[in-house]
């Protein structure tokens, strides 16, 4: 039997624009993936975030349904249009009392908030400005935490700031696959800096209000490894580390961008001069925690002719390593590796995983219930591999499961599902999967293995 820290915090997360339906409801703004999702074409079978699983009206019997789990923490995001409708200006009450009853709701049954600032949903107003491209959204999204501070501050313990600015930033403004979907790398590479700027201001607005919670900031990261020894393929996965993992580390925990990847970008896109002198000591702000969404690994070999010069190894199925079913693999040692790998590299900052979850396709069967036996040895996998780096000493605060329920999975619409409760969603029936009792079991007794 593994034992967490007695203070070890269990949690579900989801963010906004998934679960919250409710688009056009009590005075909501568009957001980016409002107009992203009804442009036809770019989201699966067309599906849209307009219902979402409801939340915004079911959610009190869903944090009934977290109770009943025995969930310690929920991590959900504030949708920004529905506090300011046009991104910035008055604030929308009836969009800011409904966090305020989701809060008091959550505290009620003894559930800890989690607020994430930013998870992707941009009030339309601003990209309509340039979005993240222009500077000034970084000011708007400093003056959106400012409300919601002063809103909720005392009562919600654990703050981020923006969630995933590497998909926010390549997949929706150099690949296109995601909202504002854009293509333009120097663009990304502008709106990513920004989301940083951002995250700066929002984090000197926490200091100087003295709130008596923490903040952190929640990126996405990969564990990389080179495809063989040779001497090219290690300096590939050594850049490629640098696009997915140091670009998104070092300004937040170093006070500046590694130089090979400032050389890297400067030679693809010209002088990067988005960044101002004082930008990095303001990014750098002190936070109280890092938060770490890990999926998948990278093996990177070496290919010059690349955009960037490496290219991204896709295994074969035959190497024995199981997959979701979305066919990412299934390696909860990476998990292990990542978190020693950020102790040693940037020291002993707190850690929460964020996020970590697989999509598979388990519906319910004969008997109503969802047995999702690949789910659970999943997490257990994985929560073992949480439990081997607590044990080498990684100081991990906690862990929050993706997701709470099924939902809009962006681009993917509805096709996915990677909730620990099964939603229906043509009756919005919630069904626990056998998943959800398994992480009941963990916190209630700890992981059986």
């Amino acid at each position: 039997m593994m034992q967490f820290p007695r203070d070890f915090l269990w949690g579900v997360a989801t963010s906004s624009y998934q679960i919250e339906g409710a688009a056009r409801a009590d005075g909501r703004g568009e957001s980016i993936w409002d107009r992203f999702s009804h442009t036809p074409g770019l989201v699966e079978n067309g599906d849209t975030g307009d219902v979402a699983c409801d939340h915004y009206n079911r959610y009190r019997d869903d944090i009934d349904l977290m109770a009943s789990l025995g969930v310690q923490a929920y991590r959900f995001s504030v949708a920004w249009p529905r506090i300011l409708p046009e991104g910035t200006g008055a604030v929308n009450a009836k969009g800011l009392d409904f966090y305020k009853r989701l809060v008091d709701g959550l505290l009620a049954k003894g559930i800890k908030p989690a607020i994430t600032l930013y998870h992707w949903d941009l009030p339309q107003a601003l990209q309509d400005r340039g979005g993240w491209a222009n500077r000034d959204t970084a000011f708007r999204f400093a003056e959106y935490a400012d409300h919601l501070y002063r809103a909720l501050g005392d009562q919600v313990p654990i703050w981020m700031t923006i969630n995933e600015p590497w998909v926010a930033g390549f997949l929706g403004h150099w690949w296109g696959v995601h909202a504002p979907g854009l293509k333009d790398l120097r663009t990304s590479l502008a709106a990513i800096h920004h989301m940083f700027l951002g995250h700066g201001l929002a984090v000197r607005q926490f200091r100087q209000l003295g709130l008596p919670g923490q903040v952190g900031i929640a990126p996405n990261l990969f564990p990389t490894y080179p495809e063989t020894d040779s001497p090219a393929d290690q300096a590939a996965a050594r850049l490629s580390d640098g696009f997915t993992n140091r670009w998104f580390l070092d300004p937040v925990l170093r006070g500046s961008y590694p130089q090979d990847m400032v050389d890297l970008y400067t030679d693809r896109v010209g002088a990067l001069d988005f960044i101002h002198d004082d930008d990095l000591p303001l990014i750098a702000s002190p936070i109280d925690f890092l938060g770490v969404n890990f999926y998948e690994r990278r093996i990177i070999g070496a290919e010059p002719l690349h955009d960037l010069g490496w290219k991204v190894v896709h295994p074969p199925v035959s190497n024995g390593i199981p997959r979701t079913d979305l066919g990412w693999e299934i390696v909860p040692w990476c998990l292990t590796d990542l978190l020693k790998r950020l102790k040693a590299d940037y020291g002993d900052v707190p850690i929460y995983i964020t996020e970590n979850g697989a999509h598979f396709t388990d519906g319910p069967g004969a008997d109503g219930q969802v047995h999702d036996v690949r789910r659970v040895a999943f997490l257990q996998g994985h929560f073992a591999a949480a439990h081997r780096a607590i044990a080498a000493g990684v100081n991990l605060k906690g862990y929050f499961c993706w997701s709470f329920m099924d939902n809009f999975e962006w681009a993917m619409g509805y096709s996915k599902r990677f909730g620990l409760i099964y939603v229906d969603y043509p009756t919005q029936r919630r069904i626990p999967k056998d998943s959800a009792f398994f992480l009941r079991d963990v916190i209630r007794y700890g992981l059986n293995l």
